[in-house]
């Protein structure tokens, strides 16, 4: 990394151990024609996506001491686009997992959807207004493993319903975690995610929370990946939706995600925007 004063969402000397192997990998994978390897260092690269992503600052407001908008939004898109970003963080996920004490890929998810604003630049063909919570915008669905990691990202219109990301949402896990057959759900979640998880081997659990009980319950299976939303609100790009593709946002949550596992490997921690 070059010289200049490190932001604190800069990835560490050990951080980068972690992370580097498999963008140098990528990279390998990609010889130049020219045989140039590019201006900037990958790790910079990076380091501007986490900047942003923690920040919430537009493009062209990155600073001067990061890689530009040009260099940096030609890797998000090309790493979104050929599945880098989500393979760098499912392969971070299965050292989480292992240095757990669990198996790299998980047999159980649990699934939830949030709703979030999108920006007045977002394209209205891609939102919608969630009737239920009454949010205009998209709809971000999550399969998140016992852990609370994510095994699984899909964003929509606000206006889908949970059953419908709850089937794309299944149709993710299966495709990149075949290993799973138990998932459990909310009550929003109807019979159409359950007939399809058993087309596709998975048994689905409705948890439903008790109203007896006053004040704020955990729910049973359920809390984890409540627990998941709330890390990744500390990424202020994530609190509100910017990105004129859903595919954009995918890439933004698998960051976002990457950013805590490399953290939870190297034993370091991030202020919260929150800190003072």
């Amino acid at each position: 990394m070059s010289g200049r004063v490190a932001y604190p969402s800069d990835l560490t000397d050990m951080q980068w151990a972690v992370v580097g192997p498999f963008l140098q990998a990528w990279r390998a994978r990609r010889p130049s024609v020219s045989g140039r390897q590019g201006r900037y260092e990958l790790r910079e690269i990076v380091n501007a996506i986490f900047y942003q992503n923690r920040t919430g600052c537009q493009w062209a407001y990155l600073p001067h001491d990061l890689p530009p908008k040009s260099a940096t939004y030609y890797h998000f898109a090309l790493w979104r686009d050929d599945g880098t970003d989500q393979a760098i963080h499912d392969l971070l996920r299965c050292q989480v997992r292992e240095k757990a004490g669990r198996s790299e890929d998980p047999t159980a998810v649990v699934l939830d959807t949030q709703s979030v604003r999108a920006a007045n630049h977002v394209p209205a063909a891609t939102t919608g207004k969630d009737a239920a919570k009454r949010v205009p915008g998209r709809k971000r669905g999550l399969a998140v493993d016992v852990l609370g990691l994510i095994v699984a990202v899909v964003v929509m219109a606000a206006s889908a319903t949970d059953n419908t990301i709850g089937v794309k949402l299944l149709d993710e896990v299966v495709k990149h975690t075949p290993t799973v057959t138990k998932t459990w759900v909310d009550s929003r979640f109807k019979d159409d995610v359950a007939i399809h998880g058993a087309l596709l081997g998975i048994d689905v659990e409705q948890v439903k929370r008790s109203d007896h009980q006053p004040g704020f319950v955990p729910v049973k299976r359920r809390w984890v990946v409540e627990q998941t939303n709330g890390t990744l609100m500390l990424h202020r790009r994530l609190v509100r939706d910017y990105e004129s593709r859903p595919t954009s946002s995918v890439s933004r949550t698998f960051w976002a995600s990457a950013a805590n596992l490399v953290r939870r490997l190297a034993g370091t921690t991030t202020p919260s925007w929150r800190d003072e």
